[in-house]
């Protein structure tokens, strides 16, 4: 099975939290820690333009507090839109 996002949305999955430690040896919650803003290009919307700066595969770093979070195939992925996108990582 395959998710197209619809015009100019990405779906992405984010890089995983690593679980943390404070100095004293306690474990964080994930409340606690930020979550890290980027994430590997899993499918490109339907935007011509959009795919052509943008490719599967490529690592993008997106703004905080975007997206909307599903779950596909076992996996939490997240739909943003290109505003949201900062960056690309190649």
């Amino acid at each position: 099975m395959r998710l197209k996002p619809f015009e100019d949305r990405v779906l992405i999955e984010p890089e995983e939290v690593a679980e943390s430690k404070s100095k004293a040896g306690i474990i964080l919650a994930d409340t606690a820690k930020e979550k890290p803003r980027r994430g590997k290009v899993v499918e490109v919307g339907t935007d011509e333009e959009l795919a052509e700066k943008i490719k599967i595969g490529d690592t993008i770093v997106y703004a905080k507090f975007t997206g909307d979070e599903i779950e596909f195939e076992g996996k939490k992925c997240l739909i943003i839109s290109r505003s949201d996108i900062l960056a690309v990582i190649r």
